[in-house]
């Protein structure tokens, strides 16, 4: 692989001026690369992606997630084009839909039944209505630094530069009404204490605390979610896990698995339907029954349906999705590749002399140059250099790393060893450029 940056094509050029002319904002948000490195990506195969220069990269980004299984799987291709030819969208019931709500349902253990959206944040938005819906209260309650989507019930409190002013928090976008805050609370991460008087004060008005149980990249404490389970259950709230990162990825059972927690309403998004355009809220049955015009008068149901929900073609690929991530060995593939990309990049930062820490889980983690040990909340994680991490993430994308600089790295099931030691060597070149 080619390890120096060299300038783009002329297509590519083209099609950067196209971009920041036509599209808002000159691409996809938030997502901003400096002049210089951005990209056009052509084609995706396995653990790797060209731009339409022709240069190669490892892809540590994925999509910023949902391409778990690598780009192009074959056995997800093969479902996609057998679909395909039999009609994109129907509106009505269709085969993949059920076949893929019920694998859903089988391997979620929170899960009796399946709303589908379209995506991650319709899934949180509709969690927290759904909520609203099943105890008639009105106010929600996440945690400082959790990334729920991009509705004005999400976006409060998710990247302060310091402390809020707990239970309020200042939006994290313009365009959001003050009003919306109203009804939301916010409250640190891992702070289990001061969590559950939070929630035990506002109990009465409470209808959701949400959460990501890996929050980013922090790992909850040892009691934290247990504690957070208990006081919901006990108060008649209901507790709803954002697992639209950590489902099928950190373990077969997501969070719930992994940390022995067991919510009422979960989402997922990203992994369950082969990096196409598919999320769902998955609840115990007398959550979901607020859902169910067939059982209740028109005007006690939850209105919660879109045009493609439910998609066909996302849906037959989500089973093909979940047939491969179901296989013996998978998970162990993931973590073992994880486990030497975290630990190798440690060692190399500490070996140039970065206080630098790769929090999170095997299967997505983030670098963060920080001396603060542990990282336990969002404000232990605004001690980090970003700076320094956005510089790092820069030099690996000009050496061949698809990377969203001082975001999280994910893997893929086809990521191998050959990429692990290709990834140690740019990353090590990396650390010593940045050091100079």
């Amino acid at each position: 692989m080619d390890t120096t940056f060299t300038p783009s094509s002329d297509k590519q050029t083209r099609l950067l001026a196209d971009a920041s002319q036509y599209l808002a904002g000159g691409g996809l948000g938030l997502f901003i690369l400096p002049p210089e490195l951005n990209l056009v990506v052509q084609r995706g195969e396995g653990s790797r992606v060209w731009d339409v220069a022709g240069r190669e990269y490892i892809d540590y980004h994925l999509s910023s997630g949902p391409v778990l299984l690598g780009h192009a799987h074959p056995e997800v291709a093969a479902a996609v084009a057998a679909q395909l030819s039999k009609g994109t969208t129907y509106y009505f019931l269709n085969e993949p839909e059920i076949e893929l709500a019920k694998r859903l349902v089988e391997a979620i253990p929170c899960a009796d039944q399946i709303l589908y959206t379209g995506s991650g944040t319709e899934a949180t938005f509709y969690a927290l209505r759904i909520a609203r819906a099943y105890t008639k209260r009105n106010k929600v309650l996440k945690f400082e630094g959790a990334w729920h989507g991009m509705h004005d019930y999400g976006l409060w409190g998710t990247v302060p530069s310091s402390p809020s002013n707990y239970p309020h928090a200042q939006p994290d976008s313009v365009g959001v009404p003050l009003e919306t805050g109203a009804t939301v609370l916010v409250t640190p991460f891992n702070e289990t204490q001061r969590a559950v008087e939070m929630i035990e004060r506002h109990a009465h008005e409470l209808a959701a605390v949400i959460v990501e149980p890996l929050q980013r990249v922090l790992q909850p404490e040892p009691g934290f979610l247990e504690a957070i389970r208990e006081v919901t259950q006990r108060r008649g709230i209901v507790m709803i896990f954002d697992e639209i990162v950590t489902g099928f990825r950190i373990a077969w059972g997501g969070a719930q698995e992994r940390y022995c927690v067991v919510p009422d309403i979960a989402c997922y998004g990203k992994a369950i339907s082969g990096g196409f355009p598919l999320a769902a809220v998955a609840g115990k049955e007398e959550f979901m029954a607020v859902l169910d015009a067939r059982k209740r008068p028109r005007a006690e149901v939850v209105w919660a349906t879109n045009t493609l929900n439910g998609n066909p073609v996302c849906s037959a690929a989500g089973v093909a999705a979940l047939n491969i991530l179901s296989r013996s060995g998978v998970q162990d593939h993931l973590h073992r590749i994880g486990s030497q990309l975290r630990q190798g990049m440690v060692e190399s930062g500490t070996r140039h002399g970065f206080a630098v820490q790769a929090p999170g889980e095997d299967a997505v983690w983030g670098v963060r140059f920080t001396e603060r040990k542990p990282l336990r909340t969002w404000s232990d994680l605004t001690t980090s250099n970003k700076d320094l991490g956005v510089r790092w993430g820069l030099e690996l994308l000009r050496r061949g790393l698809m990377v969203n600089p001082n975001e999280k790295f994910y893997i893929s099931i086809a990521h191998t060893q050959a990429d692990v030691d290709r990834t140690l060597q740019i990353v090590d070149d990396a650390f010593a450029a940045l050091k100079h």
